[in-house]
């Protein structure tokens, strides 16, 4: 199989979809691999490394996407991108597609009519998400550092230190969700010494979370009262709330973020799902924040991307052994004998296979066996 890899071209991201050792796997396979030149320069992969390991560097994006069997991505197609998605027949998408939240991107796949694969809604038996998990990781663990640098005067807060001092408390962080992400947030926040909220509806969630940290911070059984009253005198608020391949429901409105006091740091880890805030909308690492009823938004829909060596190699690490299944026996054939890379499959031949990406648009949906029987 010819496996390619572009250069990501959405603002500010800097991952790449494959490393060296991933590169060596597939040509000690038998396979080919392009990779677009400097592809790799942003996670601090030069193309040499590529090389060295059996890598072919292309210049041109248009070649990697009009002779290759599988294109390997980290973020969705942008616009730009959307005219090359249909230049090879047959040809396997495999990255982050978020397709819920971007109606733009499923219509693109479709009317390109080849299959696209998502990485976050690969699932496994036990409902957790392998390709998703390093990234929520790593977005789970940056959301505080984000918080205090932000809820400090120079970053547009109110000038609190997290930490406190002696004799001054320190900030109340408040997370939405004890997924794989709001277990990385708290992690951060308690070891930043604050004092640390944590909600869920999941009550078995939560008796696992206090276990955890050993009675290290507060939690709350979830409930639009309960969200009002721990949020109303937070300093920051994270929204680590993922419904798998569907939107994200709203938890805080902004009659809500009005009364919160003014400078307190809204980061939205949900951002690539829609978004938990009412206002929330997609920002970049270059412009990341902006203001709603007094109180400061972190939207970055990429944040892992802000690290991109960290990123890129947690990610392929995860990707890897998908990559090897599909590109040696076809997307088909690994899907069959994969139930969690078959929980991945969004589109097929111009049609919506998820349902929750269907139910979202309101588009027209088959299940995937009608393509793999």
């Amino acid at each position: 199989m010819i496996v390619g890899v572009p250069k990501e071209v959405k603002a500010d991201e800097y991952r790449v979809a494959i490393t060296p050792a991933g590169v060596r796997e597939l040509t000690a396979a038998g396979h080919t691999v392009y990779v677009e030149k400097e592809a790799g320069v942003g996670s601090s992969i030069p193309d040499a490394d590529f090389i060295a390991t059996g890598a072919q560097i292309m210049d041109d994006p248009d070649d990697i996407w009009s002779t290759s069997d599988m294109i390997l991505g980290v973020k969705e197609p942008i616009a730009v991108e959307y005219p090359r998605l249909g230049m090879k027949k047959d040809q396997v998408l495999f990255t982050y597609l978020h397709l819920a939240a971007g109606r733009a991107c499923t219509e693109a796949l479709v009317a390109a009519g080849n299959t696209a694969i998502a990485y976050e809604t690969v699932r496994l038996s036990d409902n957790s998400l392998p390709l998703l998990t390093p990234m929520s990781e790593v977005a789970g663990r940056m959301a505080p550092l984000m918080g205090a640098h932000h809820l400090m005067r120079p970053g547009g807060g109110r000038g609190t230190l997290v930490c406190g001092v002696p004799g001054v408390r320190c900030a109340k962080i408040v997370i939405l969700g004890a997924g794989v992400a709001g277990m990385a947030a708290a992690t951060l926040a308690v070891g930043m010494h604050a004092e640390v909220y944590i909600l869920d509806r999941n009550l078995e969630r939560l008796r696992q979370v206090d276990h955890h940290f050993r009675g290290g911070l507060e939690t709350v059984a979830s409930s639009t009262l309960a969200i009002e009253e721990v949020c109303e005198d937070a300093d920051i608020v994270i929204g680590a709330v993922l419904v798998v391949g569907a939107k994200a429901p709203k938890l805080i409105s902004d009659e809500l973020v009005g009364r919160m006091r003014d400078g307190s740091v809204l980061v939205d880890i949900s951002v690539d799902q829609g978004g938990c805030f009412e206002s929330t909308r997609p920002t970049t690492h270059s412009d990341p924040t902006f203001e709603v009823n007094g109180s400061i938004f972190y939207c970055v829909a990429n944040m892992p991307g802000a690290v991109p060596h960290s990123s890129t190699h947690a990610l392929v690490n995860a990707t890897m052994p998908y990559v090897m299944n599909i590109a040696n026996h076809g997307w088909r054939d690994a899907v069959r004998e994969d139930a969690a890379l078959a929980e991945g499959v969004n589109v097929v031949e111009g049609t919506v296979v998820y349902e929750p990406v269907a139910e979202a648009h309101g588009m027209d949906y088959r299940p995937l066996a009608k393509f793999i029987a």
